[in-house]
């Protein structure tokens, strides 16, 4: 029997491996242990379950490629090959690369989606839709408890109290959370919403799956009524963000968009007033030179009587077009002025002074009734200077 040594053993050993099919390129999954960084950049650590352990090493190349900081404890998928360290002694997994178990390939059927929903065209800025001037009625698609709807409803009562706020109560996250989101925006698109606001306050990836659906998405892109995701967090985007007309990091920044400033209306409808003078005054104008150029020419080829008559009829016509200018004129004066006070009455805080405020419970219903409110009840009194937050502590019927 020959004797050999431990090297020439070792590389015997080592030629096997090399020569094994299966060994030579491999996927293992297991959970991180002992994960030690070297200064030369090589990453060691070992691969665990519930039936053994595997030691690891990526070498400097393989690992300045990674997208993610490897930890103890992350369950990973690592590729590569299986073979001996003749040092040592000791087999162990050669790693080309790692990506994350689970997540990771829940990340990478996320990123198909958004390259399909993409050479679809459903990012493309050329079919979102404008978010209108004066939305006077606002959609909200969220849940009815959490903080995203009051947040909405602060800044549309700072910013224009005539704005009418319409919550179409959904699931924001779990099973049935895309589906549920995708009724409220039909119902709203069904009704009178100028602009619809899909909202939910943050969440883990998991948490916010829901709006990386793909049926949702489509929802969406086909929706008449334009819409503003405020759903994404950080710079993570949700599909949903991608594909509605406007994303805005908050559900308070969506409100500032979709809920215009009383003031700016009234300021706007002014000017388009002035404008609409001018014009008309321009017309008007411009008429009475060519009846004057009219009759110079006729008094240059009629007859005197004739051209008496023609400058008659001429001035005549004169006064017809002057009147029915300045009827138009007149007319459209005081239409503009009474959808000026129309919307100024839709303001609650025109019916508010002289220390009386609008009440409403939690949910934003008005309350016009004592026998609706209970002790402990949240208020909101909306009074002329602002917005009062209440609870109801003692409640005394008159007799």
């Amino acid at each position: 029997m020959n004797v050999y040594t431990v090297g020439q053993i070792n590389a015997y050993i080592k030629n096997m491996f090399s020569q094994d099919y299966l060994l030579h390129s491999v996927i293992v999954s297991g959970e991180v242990s002992n994960l030690k960084f070297h200064s030369s950049g090589h990453i060691y650590f070992t691969l665990k379950d519930e039936s053994g352990i595997l030691s690891a090493v990526m070498f400097k190349g393989n690992a300045s490629r990674m997208t993610f900081k490897l930890s103890d404890g992350d369950h990973i998928e690592a590729a590569g090959y299986v073979n001996i360290y003749e040092a040592s002694g000791k087999y162990q997994l050669y790693v080309n690369s790692i990506k994350k178990a689970g997540a990771g390939a829940q990340h990478e059927e996320l990123e198909k989606l958004k390259k399909k929903l993409a050479e679809m065209g459903m990012f493309d800025p050329r079919y979102k839709r404008p978010i209108p001037k004066y939305a006077f009625t606002v959609g909200v698609v969220t849940s009815p408890t959490g903080s995203v709807i009051h947040d909405i409803r602060q800044v549309a009562a700072r910013r224009n109290p005539g704005v009418e706020i319409v919550l179409c109560p959904a699931k924001v996250q779990g099973d049935g959370a895309a589906e549920s989101v995708i009724a409220g925006i039909n119902t709203l698109a069904a009704g009178a919403a100028d602009v619809i606001i899909i909202g939910r306050g943050g969440g883990s990836d998991e948490d916010l799956s829901a709006f990386n659906d793909e049926k949702l998405a489509r929802c969406i892109f086909d929706c008449e009524v334009p819409i503003i995701s405020a759903v994404g967090h950080g710079d993570d985007e949700s599909i949903t963000d991608m594909v509605a007309d406007v994303h805005a990091p908050t559900p308070s920044a969506a409100a500032e968009l979709a809920v215009f400033l009383f003031e700016e209306f009234v300021r706007d409808v002014s000017m388009r007033q002035i404008t609409m003078e001018r014009l008309m005054g321009k017309i008007l104008d411009r008429d009475r030179a060519r009846l004057k150029q009219m009759t110079l020419r006729m008094d240059a080829l009629s007859p005197s009587s004739k051209v008496k008559m023609q400058r008659m009829a001429y001035n005549s016509r004169a006064e017809r077009l002057d009147a029915l200018m300045r009827k138009r004129l007149d007319a459209t004066r005081n239409k503009l002025l009474i959808y000026i006070e129309k919307y100024k009455a839709l303001s609650p805080l025109e019916k508010i002074g002289h220390g009386f405020a609008a009440v409403t419970d939690e949910h934003g219903g008005r309350v016009t009734e004592i026998e609706k409110v209970k002790k402990g009840d949240l208020l909101t009194l909306t009074m002329r200077e602002g917005v009062i937050e209440a609870t109801a502590q003692r409640i005394e019927k008159r007799r």
